[in-house]
């Protein structure tokens, strides 16, 4: 199976490397709130056509891998994944909302990401590939 989506004009692969902290950077996310937060990372994005491959919530960061599809914008993406994540669990867990320097907020307001690619060899190879393949296509032009 080719690692490679297709859309009606498009072959893509798009894969990022996100992380993102809770405000101030406390370490919440444990039991059942860190299950909480990653049902939702995966609900939201399936909702949004996007593919969760790797998630790991740690005590005060998230990290996650994840297919973007290049129809989604990657702020788009995180705006919503943040946001919603945020309201669910700021409506479960009161106790935030009632601490005066969290407000509405729950996630720090940035994020890192980094852009996950095909390495330079497989690049290189899929290059020389190709030229071996289009010489054999011009001997057989050449003998018809």
């Amino acid at each position: 199976m080719s690692r490679f989506r297709k859309l009606s004009q498009t072959i893509w692969h798009c894969q990022y490397h996100i992380v993102w902290t809770p405000k101030y950077r406390y370490k919440i996310l444990t039991g059942e709130l860190a299950k909480d937060v990653e049902s939702c990372i995966r609900a939201f994005s399936e909702r949004l056509g996007c593919e969760v491959i790797e998630l790991s919530i740690q005590v005060d960061h998230v990290h996650l891998l994840a297919m973007v599809s290049p129809k989604v914008s990657l702020s788009d993406y995180l705006g919503t994944i943040k946001g919603r994540t945020a309201i669910r669990i700021l409506n479960k867990y009161k106790k935030f909302r009632q601490k005066p320097y969290w407000g509405n907020q729950f996630w720090s307001r940035g994020y890192c990401v980094d852009t996950v690619g095909l390495d330079s060899e497989m690049i290189r190879k899929y290059v020389k590939y190709q030229e071996v393949k289009e010489r054999k296509a011009e001997k057989q032009r050449e003998l018809f």
